[in-house]
């Protein structure tokens, strides 16, 4: 399972309308496997084992994570690759906030985090680094020119108000890929409307 921010759909759109013929040129032989648009969001926790018995804690435990948080504005913007960009298994997409919407994005991801522990659906990963995937590689190689050309991209603004839960079935969507299934949403801020914490 994972809880992630999802762009707007005109963000989506936008990056797909920019990153689609790109990756349609490179398809053959390329190494890359290409994540698809309706697929792309931003993980704030990912939970590689959640039992059963937890996922209705984990899902308090999101909504109370994201009560305490106010929407902020955000966009796609920039690019990078893990590890890094000579021994890339991984290029990504990167999100742009100003400086009170990153203080949220962050803390709103070490609150979703420790509420997931909490619930007994405990988070892996390492440091949160917000990301959209765009594709892997079976092996690790230079990925600088892809870097480049998302060095280049900003996408339209979008206000993030609210995370979803999502649950991650490997394997059973098309083409081998993983099928996502939506299990909750929760809104930023207090239910009453009034201000975050």
């Amino acid at each position: 399972m994972f809880v992630a921010v999802q762009p707007s759909l005109a963000a989506v759109e936008d990056l797909a309308e920019f990153w689609e013929p790109r990756r349609t040129a490179t398809r053959a032989g390329s190494g890359l496997r290409w994540s698809d648009p309706d697929q792309w969001h931003f993980t704030l926790a990912f939970m590689p084992a959640v039992p059963d018995r937890v996922v209705e804690d984990l899902v308090e435990a999101v909504a109370a994570a994201a009560q305490r948080r106010t929407p902020f504005a955000m966009r796609i913007a920039g690019g990078g690759a893990f590890p890094g960009v000579a021994d890339a298994k991984v290029v990504w997409a990167g999100a742009e906030t100003d400086e009170e919407g990153r203080t949220e994005l962050d803390r709103l991801a070490r609150g979703v985090r420790a509420g997931a522990a909490h619930a007994g659906a405990d988070p892996g990963g390492g440091r949160f680094r917000p990301h959209l995937t765009l594709g892997r590689l079976a092996r690790p190689r230079d990925v600088v020119d892809w870097v480049r050309v998302l060095d280049t991209y900003r996408g339209p603004w979008w206000q993030v108000e609210e995370v979803v839960v999502v649950s991650s079935h490997l394997g059973e969507g098309p083409r081998g890929r993983p099928r996502y299934a939506e299990v909750a949403r929760a809104r930023l801020g207090p239910p009453d409307g009034g201000p975050g914490r």
